[in-house]
């Protein structure tokens, strides 16, 4: 299992996501990124943020 906490990348955000898999995590954290914090594009550097933020849950 696989562990993101959109606060680690964006101060203040709560929201924070388990997942299977890292592509199954990125992809509910794109669409969070887009619903949640208005982001239409995605730039590499956000997502090697978050890549950098994932942990293995226990």
């Amino acid at each position: 299992m696989k562990k993101f906490s959109c606060g680690d990348v964006v101060p203040g955000c709560e929201a924070s996501f388990v997942c299977s898999s890292e592509d199954e995590l990125l992809s509910k954290v794109a669409a969070h990124a887009a619903a949640d914090h208005g982001l239409v594009e995605i730039s590499p550097e956000l997502v090697a943020a978050v890549r950098a933020n994932i942990v293995t849950a226990s």
